[in-house]
């Protein structure tokens, strides 16, 4: 059912982290289990798992720091991020630190179940060539989908793996609309009903990277109430 991806749940709550294990298990994953940040950061320079889920309070190491020193190494390694705290800002933290997704305690478990099969759907869909070459160029402009660098307007820099979901969805469906729901579920894996602007606000951000006039941009357009286009 899972073919036995392996994730790694980072939680010093034992008993939640027993219990995570034990349905995850009964999900047909191959679960391993650490209480503390730097155990993490130890475990997965040893071994390789398809997913982490990572609890932001931790003891040595907290989990944005976790992710961060993730991200600074893959950019995109899937991360699933639990947090006791709910406000837009702690989700943000946690989103902008490399997280794909973020669960807020006390979280359902059908629904843990249901974004990790998410994650792990959208992560082997990432894995899918856009292209003959891992480089894709437009203008003088650049994208390295391998390990996420890229050249824009202001020279070279990273995207985070959210950026380059987004710009790799566009980009294989060049010259076509990409709808707003397609992007929120392939992208974010959310509900095309969620009432979100996280798609503007993501798409905003690209072209400060690669338009020189990102108020008239030349190459992400938007189409009014169909979605955006990539044109290169």
């Amino acid at each position: 059912m899972s073919d036995s991806k392996k994730i790694l749940v980072v939680e010093d709550e034992s008993h939640l982290a027993k219990g995570l294990q034990f349905n995850l298990e009964r999900e047909g994953y191959t679960v391993s289990v650490v209480d503390n940040g730097q155990s993490a950061i130890e475990l997965l320079g040893e071994q390789a798992f398809d997913l982490m889920i990572l609890d932001i309070m931790l003891p040595k190491l907290n989990g944005i720091e976790v992710a961060r020193r993730v991200r600074n190494t893959d950019l995109r390694f899937p991360i699933l991020m639990l947090s006791a705290k709910s406000s837009d800002e702690d989700r943000e933290l946690g989103l902008e630190a490399g997280a794909d997704d973020y669960l807020t305690k006390p979280f359902h478990l059908p629904e843990l179940l249901l974004r990790v099969k998410g994650i792990l759907r959208r992560w082997e869909w990432y894995k899918e060539p856009v292209h003959d070459q891992e480089v894709f160029h437009f203008g003088d402009m650049w994208i390295n989908f391998v390990n996420g660098r890229a050249k824009g307007e202001s020279g070279e820099f990273y995207l985070t793996t959210k950026e380059a979901l987004l710009m790799r969805l566009l980009v294989s469906k060049k010259n076509k609309i990409v709808s707003r729901d397609e992007l929120l579920e392939k992208v974010w894996g959310y509900d095309p009903q969620t009432e979100t602007r996280t798609v503007d606000n993501f798409v905003a951000r690209l072209r400060k990277y690669f338009e020189k006039k990102p108020q008239s941009p030349r190459y992400i357009i938007t189409h009014r109430e169909k979605g955006y286009e990539f044109k290169p």
